[in-house]
């Protein structure tokens, strides 16, 4: 009677992403995690083929590629043992209100890569404000530290943007926003949802198709309700850190 062959699909499902780095990624998260310490001994392959429900050859693969990055060292009859953790990577703390967006960008501001400028509408939902006459429409990236974090779509009411049409092209919008006299945000929310990351967003900010990102929607209206800023934002997963003060 024949063993059956392990199943690639039987845990990552499918997916563009190739089921090795798929692997690699989730060891790789178990060594940031200290789940595996440098210094421990990974599991065997057989024992990793059973957890997963993967080939030989894709355990073998994603061992590979973190011996590449010098997360891991294989010897020969003794196992594959962790070396170090993964390079620690600034995160970015998401912030729960306007003033505290503004303050983060002001002493830190990130590089801006600018994609795509246009006139173009937002669409907005029932719940989101009434729409401006025109909007000024941005996309572009935001950089630190060498790293690609986000993805950006900015609409701002055309009449807003006249008034700083240099400063918003060269600096994040809600810090200027705030700053202009005349400009009062009467409301303001965001929305965050997790989402993965599709083909565009990926290369884009570097990531594999079908990584976890975090989708923010956020949107500014004035004391007549209408929608002055509105930003889709699609962050990469291990970058964002979420904090929210709980009252007791």
């Amino acid at each position: 009677m024949h063993k059956p062959i392990p199943r690639d699909d039987a845990v990552f499902g499918d997916s563009p992403v190739p089921r090795y780095a798929q692997l690699a990624a989730l060891f790789r998260r178990r060594i940031a995690r200290g789940t595996w310490a440098p210094g421990d001994q990974l599991p065997t392959l057989d024992a990793l083929m059973a957890e997963f429900g993967v080939a030989r050859v894709t355990v073998r693969q994603a061992i590979a590629e973190l011996a590449r990055e010098g997360l891991v060292a294989p010897h020969r009859g003794r196992g594959t043992f962790v070396t170090a953790p993964p390079a620690t990577r600034g995160g970015l703390r998401l912030a729960t209100s306007l003033a505290a967006i503004a303050d983060m960008y002001r002493d830190d501001a990130p590089k801006l890569t600018l994609i795509e400028e246009t006139t173009a509408a937002p669409r907005l939902g029932p719940d989101e404000g009434r729409p401006a006459a025109q909007y000024q429409h941005l996309r572009r990236v935001h950089t630190r530290d060498g790293v690609a974090y986000c993805v950006i779509s900015i609409y701002l009411d055309e009449r807003v943007f006249r008034q700083a049409a240099d400063r918003f092209r060269r600096h994040t919008v809600v810090p200027v926003l705030l700053d202009l006299p005349g400009v009062r945000i009467a409301r303001a929310w965001q929305t965050l949802v997790i989402g993965t990351a599709d083909m565009d967003v990926a290369r884009l900010i570097g990531v594999p198709v079908n990584s976890p990102v975090a989708e923010v929607r956020r949107v500014c209206c004035d004391a007549d309700g209408v929608a002055l800023y509105v930003a889709d934002v699609t962050y990469r997963g291990d970058y964002i850190h979420l904090e929210m003060d709980l009252t007791p």
